[in-house]
């Protein structure tokens, strides 16, 4: 159906439920770009180490050290860092309506409400609970899925589709 005949589409009013949040936080680090390529490269790295310790060519220290760093790294982007953002951002202790237009994205409470073009937003991806909206890599905003009733999930997901370019993983 061609975006002239979307006249709107509202969803109930919606909370962030913590642990769904913290879930799709985590999505969000793990789908970087620059994380993935960095763990990656740690992940290469333990697995050399362990060669190289395996065939006694470094020692048990310098094992455990890279060993360590794999797991600081681990704990900093499932746990550290979406605890981190959960905390700062008043946004996910609020009560929200989205309403997808045919020119905008609204969002809205009981104190107000602000609107964004559609080229506004550069990217979008879908995790198991909600849809990220990006304004730019860092930048985000996100809308759970449970917001929707069980069609309208497939219709805003259609929308989001055609209005903005989705990140191919």
């Amino acid at each position: 159906m061609p975006s002239a005949y979307i006249c709107g589409m509202t969803s109930s009013f919606f909370t962030y439920d913590k642990n769904k949040v913290i879930q799709a936080l985590r999505y969000h680090f793990i789908t970087r770009r620059e994380i993935k390529i960095m763990m990656i490269l740690v992940n290469v790295f333990a697995i050399l180490s362990a060669g190289l310790f395996f065939f006694r060519k470094i020692s048990p220290f310098a094992f455990l050290i890279s060993s360590l760093l794999w797991f600081v790294l681990m704990i900093l982007f499932w746990f550290v860092m979406p605890y981190i953002v959960y905390k700062k951002a008043e946004t996910f202790r609020d009560r929200f309506k989205a309403i997808l237009e045919a020119d905008t994205f609204r969002i809205e409470n009981e104190r107000g409400g602000r609107s964004w073009k559609w080229s506004e937003f550069s990217t979008w991806i879908e995790s198991p609970h909600f849809y990220h909206l990006y304004f730019n890599s860092r930048s985000f905003f996100i809308v759970p899925k449970d917001a929707f009733e069980e069609d309208d999930v497939h219709e805003a997901r259609r929308i989001l589709r055609e209005k903005i370019k989705k990140i191919v993983n």
